[in-house]
């Protein structure tokens, strides 16, 4: 269905480790201005792919690359990555090895979108563009402000045959709980969660989920940022703060969307996406 390009695992040395070695799988599609993605905690690509492959079906000169980060998909875990600090160095040294110097636009959902927000500030001379969904701004869940859990529309007859398992790790997200939202949760989600190297991921929430710097950095170019509004893993609230850091930013709380914001309201989620990418296009091209 999509054209690949490339299917890669680079092994990049990290300097200051003890020079230790990491792999880093990450998916290239099409070719020409490079759109970085990064998924969320304990996911791999496929989240992100399957949300942002059909925005580029009628769109060219766009290189997509899917990065699966540390211990999670087909990225091996590494003794050295302790901390998101060292999550966040690890992708920096993959993306000067992949696209040095080169201008470029991230995104990244939940977990990723706080990496995203990382190489902002790490890579403000060549960063042209963001796109946060439902972005983890608050390491600390009892720090965060949610919403409680509800949900707003419920195929029961769909869940009465799934597995115990399978129910209870969708209806715990699920806020439109059908058999489309179904397939794609299990495909996206559940599936590739079962990759994760939990020790590996565990270790990291316990040395260091959160930064240890502040990540606040300006960026002068479009953004858009997308929560759920009821979004019961990371709200809407605390996102609403990083306004503050993205003069072009559009903000959008979606209605009848929890933390699968993507899955549940994709038309929504579409077109405010092709806006965001229509606004790169006008601006970016011209730069390159």
């Amino acid at each position: 269905m999509y054209e690949i390009l490339n299917d890669h695992i680079e092994t990049l040395g990290l300097q200051g480790r003890g020079n230790k070695y990491m792999s880093i799988y990450h998916k290239v599609i099409g070719d020409g201005y490079p759109i970085v993605m990064l998924h969320g905690w304990t996911l791999d690509h496929q989240v992100m792919l399957n949300a942002m492959e059909p925005l580029f079906e009628k769109r060219s000169g766009w290189k997509r690359i899917y990065i699966d980060l540390p211990g999670m998909g087909h990225s091996k875990p590494q003794p050295s990555i302790q901390n998101s600090d060292d999550v966040l160095e690890a992708i920096l040294r993959l993306l000067d090895e992949i696209i040095p110097d080169q201008q470029f636009i991230v995104c990244g959902n939940s977990y990723g979108g706080y990496i995203a927000r990382g190489i902002v500030r790490s890579r403000k001379e060549t960063v042209r563009g963001l796109l946060l969904m439902a972005p983890l701004t608050i390491p600390e869940f009892d720090e965060r402000v949610v919403p409680q859990k509800t949900v707003l529309k419920r195929d029961s007859d769909l869940i009465s045959h799934l597995s115990s398992e399978e129910a209870d790790e969708f209806c715990s997200m699920g806020i439109v709980q059908g058999k489309t939202e179904w397939e794609r949760f299990r495909d996206e989600i559940l599936l590739p969660s079962k990759q994760t190297n939990y020790e590996f991921v565990n270790n990291i929430r316990q040395n260091g989920y959160g930064f240890t710097f502040d990540i606040s950095s300006k960026l002068e170019y479009p953004t858009l940022i997308i929560t759920g509004r009821q979004d019961n893993v990371v709200g809407y609230h605390d996102a609403w703060r990083l306004l503050e850091d993205y003069p072009r930013a559009t903000f959008a709380v979606l209605d009848m969307a929890g933390h699968n914001l993507q899955i549940e309201q994709t038309d929504v989620f579409n077109s405010l996406v092709h806006n965001w990418l229509n606004r790169l296009e006008s601006e970016n091209f011209r730069m390159v």
